[in-house]
């Protein structure tokens, strides 16, 4: 047997992937996918500059020894 993503090339139904909701339309759950990854990436960032906001702000008030 071949591999699953073949398995799905030829039956794209059966993927629960290309499902949005109970309805099958590839498009649109890879468009929802897409979305996902772009909220993901926006979270990661803003928190990376918060990150260094933070370790800016602890630096700055940290006492010297």
């Amino acid at each position: 047997m071949g591999e699953w993503s073949e398995y799905f090339e030829d039956f794209p139904e059966e993927n629960q992937a290309n499902y949005v909701g109970d309805r099958f339309d590839p498009a649109s759950a890879t468009a929802q996918r897409e979305e996902q990854q772009k909220a993901a990436l926006k979270l990661r960032n803003e928190q990376q500059q918060l990150d260094t906001e933070i370790a800016a702000i602890v630096k700055k008030h940290k006492p010297v020894a």
